[in-house]
């Protein structure tokens, strides 16, 4: 029995929406929020505390939706309350008001890929082991990872023609396409959602895991590796457009490099594990990262000498 078509066109579908909705609002919403008159340093607050409201708001539902099995219904409520929030951005313009209509949608936004990666993953190969007719994951992944490079090129157009208030009203119908989305694809493979004594088991795992002197090293390798990610998505389309490039140019640059990373993921990255080992690999992400910095470093020094 070959791959059931009709399975894997759901999840594409829902895919394709989330991550495009992404795409859509990732990429320009630091530079809407500066265009309101927040400075750089509190910019950097409010996008730091979204990711605080982040790591409680996933876990939570996460929960909730082991809990009630409400996993569909969950996506559909949170994509809509995110899609809301998006919208409301725009008659804020205080502070304060900017302020919590970021926390809220980063609370609503938070959930939605964990909650569809546990959907799909219940009914992906590497959970169904044995069963030729379902998908993998890897194929829904990177669909919604091209749906995100199209969605960062229709927000880049939409803010260069219409202004950066368009690309909200544009995340937020992506958003909305999301929770209509959820109607197609099936619920929780059956077997698939954990027993309390399985979440017994995994939390009894995690403390022996924060133990491990070489997992807290990790840890804090990739954290200061993604805060120097998190540090550049947040300033780089606020950065390129101090330098006179337009948003639509923006946009190509932005896909450019999500276009890269899939590259890592699916050919190069087995082969630089292999090659160089999971620290070795990390180490080059480090390195690589530097690099960009250091190309930042010296075009502000050239700038300053002018």
């Amino acid at each position: 029995m070959g791959v059931r078509r009709h399975l894997l066109l759901r999840f594409l579908l829902l895919y394709g929406m989330l991550y495009g909705s992404f795409g859509l609002s990732s990429p320009f919403l630091p530079a809407f929020l500066a265009a309101r008159g927040i400075g750089p340093e509190w910019l950097g607050f409010l996008l730091g505390a979204g990711t605080v409201v982040r790591l409680l708001s996933a876990p939570f539902a996460g929960r909730l939706a082991d809990v009630f099995g409400a996993f569909r219904l969950e996506i559909a409520l949170f994509a809509i309350s995110a899609g809301v929030a998006s919208l409301l951005y725009l008659p804020a313009h205080s502070f304060w008001v900017l302020a919590l209509v970021n926390l809220s949608q980063a609370a609503m936004l938070a959930p939605l890929a964990p909650l569809a990666d546990a959907l799909a993953l219940s009914w992906s190969r590497s959970t169904t082991r044995g069963n030729s007719g379902a998908f993998e994951y890897g194929w829904v992944r990177g669909t919604g990872s091209a749906t995100f490079i199209a969605g960062v090129l229709v927000a880049g157009q939409s803010a260069a023609a219409l202004g950066l208030p368009s690309v909200l009203w544009f995340t937020a119908a992506g958003l909305l396409a999301t929770a209509l989305s959820t109607r197609f694809v099936p619920d929780l493979a059956q077997g698939a959602n954990s027993t309390t004594q399985k979440r017994e088991v995994i939390e009894r795992d995690w403390l022996v895991l924060l133990r491990q002197p070489a997992f807290g090293r990790m840890v804090l390798a990739a954290a200061l590796v993604l805060g120097s990610h998190a540090m550049h998505d947040a300033f780089a389309i606020i950065r390129w457009r101090d330098d006179g490039i337009s948003p639509a140019v923006s946009s190509v640059l932005w896909s450019e490099s999500v276009g890269a990373e899939v590259l890592v993921f699916v050919l190069l990255g087995p082969w630089l594990l292999g090659l160089l080992g999971r620290s070795g690999a990390l180490a080059l992400g480090a390195g690589a990262a530097v690099m960009r910095w250091g190309s930042w470093l010296k075009r502000l020094t050239s700038l300053s000498s002018l």
